[in-house]
């Protein structure tokens, strides 16, 4: 679906969706519990929808293949299959994983090496993965720089197991925030990690424990609201834990840094998700930004950093793209124009806003893809006074 936004002010209170990364950590440890407990305001994103009905098919063991494993699809969601995988061997000796769009190109070098070692059976045809075997304890080492998602796998699967085990990082941690989160969730849960100088030590024997929680506001999707306000807009965002352990609550300092004019360089290792709105901040004010450490950006819904540049640039932006890093020089006023939604939520919401600071429309193609993440975001938009053409209802 095709969207036209009129240039125009943005006005009100909004309240972002839960967050994604602790919903889809809360589904997992509640699934993984004992006794009865509920999440209050967990919202039906589609990639939330992936794990839940993953775990639905990993606690029933339907749809299964021939061989009995069962049958996951994770739909595009990287968080679904990478904390998956280790908790499917776990329970049920491995699985069936697929997926859609490009979801199973996404590296999986770290458990391919592990799980070898282990004597886990990992074959990969098309679109579907199948892993099989059983996940023992021991050590497992892996890069922390690749990406955290397969150290939360672990540290949800291993504390399953009959012994002890640990995780040991052979490079530096990156995006250690989410990492904190699953820390945060397992401690809530009733399940023990403690922190080693390299790594993590998980005793096994352990039960997860049922409990009621709510989930807070995603910072990463107030983050676009932030982008507004930089640009011009006057949005109060409602609902945000500031003490929160997700890392993306960040924004509310790099909006500062990138308020003072001058030249800036903010290193997104351990943020990768506020890259599309901080480089539309960027690239609206006095001087130069260069957002570094944004390799990984290349293995989401896109090659978001080359889709980044090539969205902010057709709107009239001056960004050029490196191998991990943006420079962005900055400039008084976007132009408008068309754009490509690239199929990835944060490249079509990025877009969106800054329309505020364009002069001529601007048109997001595939404007539905905001559903993966923040199904409401069109409504929310309109909500604070945007002017749209051609919105889906929800």
């Amino acid at each position: 679906m095709d969207v036209t936004i009129i240039p125009g002010p943005l006005k009100g209170r909004v309240t972002p969706p839960p967050s994604k990364s602790q919903a889809h950590r809360a589904v997992l440890a509640l699934m993984l519990a004992q006794g009865e407990g509920r999440l209050e305001n967990l919202a039906p994103s589609q990639d939330i929808q992936a794990t839940q009905n993953c775990v639905a098919a990993l606690k029933s063991g339907f749809p299964a293949g021939e061989d009995g494993l069962p049958q996951l699809d994770c739909g595009e969601s990287g968080s679904t299959l990478r904390f998956l995988i280790p908790v499917a061997l776990a329970l049920r000796g491995g699985g069936h994983f697929t997926g859609r769009g490009r979801l199973m190109e996404r590296p999986q070098g770290p458990y391919i090496r592990l799980f070898q070692e282990k004597g886990i059976t990992w074959t990969q045809e098309g679109d579907w993965l199948t892993v099989s075997g059983q996940l023992s304890p021991g050590v497992y080492s892996l890069p922390g720089d690749v990406s955290s998602q397969f150290v939360t796998g672990l540290l949800y699967a291993l504390p399953l197991l009959p012994g002890d085990s640990r995780i040991v990082l052979t490079t530096p941690l990156e995006s250690r925030g989410y990492v904190d989160m699953t820390l945060e969730t397992l401690r809530q849960f009733g399940v023990t990690v403690t922190e080693e100088e390299h790594g993590f030590l998980v005793p096994g024997n352990q039960t997860y424990r049922a409990r009621d929680l709510t989930l807070e506001a995603d910072w990463s999707q107030a983050a676009f609201w932030y982008a507004a306000n930089f640009l011009g807009g006057q949005v109060e965002i409602q609902g945000l834990n500031m003490e929160s352990a997700q890392g993306d609550r960040r924004v509310a300092l790099d909006y500062w840094k990138l308020a003072r004019p001058g030249d800036v360089t903010l290193d997104l290792a351990q943020c990768p998700d506020l890259a599309p709105p901080l480089a539309l901040m960027a690239a609206v004010r006095r001087g130069n930004a260069r957002l570094t450490g944004a390799g990984r950006l290349r293995m989401k819904e896109s090659d978001r950093l080359h889709t980044i540049a090539v969205t902010l640039n057709a709107l009239g932006a001056s960004v050029t793209e490196g191998t991990d890093f943006l420079e962005i020089q900055g400039v008084d006023t976007l132009s408008g124009g068309r754009v490509d939604g690239c199929n990835d939520h944060r490249i079509a919401m990025m877009a969106a806003v800054a329309s505020l600071a364009c002069r001529e429309p601007v048109t997001v193609t595939g404007a539905e893809c905001v559903n993966k993440s923040y199904p409401q975001f069109w409504d929310h938009f309109q909500q604070l006074g945007g002017v749209l053409h051609g919105v889906l209802p929800g």
